[in-house]
């Protein structure tokens, strides 16, 4: 999710018109928090990589989501999680022609149900940065050699990370993680975002 990541999508070229449809609805809800084009791009290709199971908390009006449909190949099942009830009804407007594509109402840990995933985007709830959202159980979530997304970070200038003056628990937390090879990929000047696979063994 980002502030301003539905009107960042104004203007980009080359947009699948799965991910259009989803910014129609939420410049219809008036809803500004879609995720930017460089994390959709993003999600795009590691959705490419997957075999299975895709999938996402915080789907919103279904930006992130519909990238990473458009991304994945034939015949894997993706799972997002709003929790908000109406933007969760009207993201599962946007994937009603598309029978791979489920959109869950409710808290994020619903997600867990749907598990273990191939790839699994953290972007509403699990990442550990809200107080009181523990981050998400990777070893029982991630099959070995799955893939992890945490977005929305502010890209590290310094070691430890830091954000508001304080250490990036957060951010630290999916890094040093002993489960995963993580490291931060830096999208735009304003954007990064933590990936990790998690190990085969």
């Amino acid at each position: 999710m980002a502030l301003t990541g539905t009107d960042a999508h104004t203007g980009a070229d080359g947009l699948p018109p799965l991910v259009a449809d989803a910014l129609a609805a939420a410049r219809a809800h008036r809803f500004p928090h879609s995720c930017r084009p460089e994390q959709g791009r993003l999600l795009h290709a590691l959705a490419g990589g997957a075999t299975a199971r895709i999938g996402e908390t915080g789907t919103g009006l279904g930006v992130g989501l519909a990238w990473l449909a458009s991304g994945a190949a034939p015949g894997v099942r993706l799972v997002g999680v709003e929790r908000d009830p109406g933007r969760a009804r009207a993201a599962a407007r946007v994937f009603a022609g598309r029978p791979e594509v489920t959109v869950l109402d409710g808290d994020w840990r619903r997600i867990e149900e749907y598990g273990p995933f191939d790839l699994l985007v953290l972007d509403g709830g699990g990442q550990g940065k809200a107080p009181g959202d523990p981050p998400a159980d990777i070893e029982r979530l991630l099959v070995p050699g799955g893939t992890v997304v945490v977005d929305d970070f502010t890209p590290a200038a310094e070691w430890p990370p830091r954000h508001g003056g304080e250490v990036d628990r957060a951010r630290l937390h999916w890094l040093e993680h002993p489960a995963l090879r993580a490291t931060e990929l830096r999208l735009a000047a304003d954007l990064s975002t933590v990936v990790g696979r998690r190990h085969l063994v």
